[in-house]
C-alpha cells in the first residue's frame, strides 16, 4: 500500500475512533457525572498525589493547569481549590455542558487531545486523569509530544492511567470505550522519549468495585539549557 494510502486510512480511523469514544462517553455523561461526583472522598491516595502536583505547580508558577480529559469536572474543581488556577477541556460535548452547569465559575473547553487549541508552552501544568486510556497505543507518542508542545519548560504532568503487567499494552473491557491496560514502565518510557522527567509513580490496587489496579505517574518537563 502507498504511504499516503496508509496515512489516509489511519486519519480515517482515529476520526471514527473520537467520533465512537465522544458519543458513547456523551450517552453515559449524566450517569457518570452522578457516580463520581464524590469520588475523591474515599481515595486518599488520590488526593495526596493532587496535592502534591498542586504544590509543585505553585512553586513553579508557570501558568494555568489543564485538565485533559476532565469529564463533568470534579477533578478540576479539586485542583483548582488547591490553588493552581486549572480549567478543563473534554472530548464530549455533554460532559462540559454538565461541567459548566456544576461548576459556573470555572472554565471548560470542548477538544481533542490529539490537537489541543493552546500555546505552544502556555500551561504550568496538566493533569491526565485516566483520559488517554482509549487511545490505541500507536497514539500516544504524537499525544505526548503534544503535552510536551503546550507544556511550559519546568512545568509539570501528572497522568492516571490503568495499570498492566503484560509488557506491552492490553485491551481493557472497559464499561465506557475500548480501553488499555499499560505497564508502568513501558508508559514511563514513551513519556521520557516525548521529553518527560519522572519523579515518581504510584500504583494503587483496586477497591470493591474497581476491576483493574491504577497507576499514576508525575513528570515534568526540564528547564532548557
Amino acid at each position: 500500500m502507498a504511504p499516503s494510502a496508509a496515512a489516509t486510512i489511519r486519519a480515517v480511523s482515529e476520526s471514527f475512533l473520537l467520533r465512537d469514544t465522544r458519543a458513547a462517553y456523551d450517552s453515559v455523561a449524566s450517569l457518570y457525572a452522578e457516580l463520581f461526583r464524590d469520588v475523591l472522598e474515599i481515595l486518599p491516595l488520590e488526593r495526596a498525589l493532587l496535592a502534591a502536583f498542586a504544590e509543585l505547580v505553585r512553586a513553579h508558577d508557570a501558568g494555568p493547569v489543564a485538565d485533559i480529559g476532565c469529564g463533568p469536572g470534579h477533578v478540576t474543581a479539586h485542583l483548582h481549590a488547591l490553588g493552581p488556577v486549572t480549567f478543563g477541556i473534554d472530548l464530549s460535548p455533554e460532559m462540559v455542558a454538565l461541567a459548566r452547569q456544576e461548576h459556573p465559575d470555572l472554565r471548560f473547553d470542548e477538544g481533542s487531545m490529539t490537537a489541543l487549541d493552546l500555546d505552544t508552552g502556555s500551561l504550568g501544568g496538566i493533569l491526565a486523569f485516566f483520559s488517554t486510556i482509549h487511545l490505541p497505543p500507536r497514539e500516544l507518542p504524537a499525544v505526548f509530544a503534544e503535552f510536551g508542545r503546550v507544556l511550559a519548560p519546568g512545568g509539570h504532568l501528572l497522568l492516571g492511567f490503568l495499570a498492566g503487567d503484560d509488557p506491552q499494552p492490553q485491551a481493557a473491557d472497559h464499561k465506557v470505550a475500548l480501553a488499555y491496560r499499560w505497564p508502568p514502565d513501558r508508559l514511563a518510557e514513551l513519556l521520557r522519549q516525548a521529553g518527560f522527567a519522572e519523579i515518581g509513580r504510584m500504583l494503587r490496587e483496586p477497591h470493591e468495585d474497581e476491576r483493574f489496579r491504577h497507576g499514576y505517574l508525575l513528570m515534568h518537563k526540564p528547564q532548557e539549557s
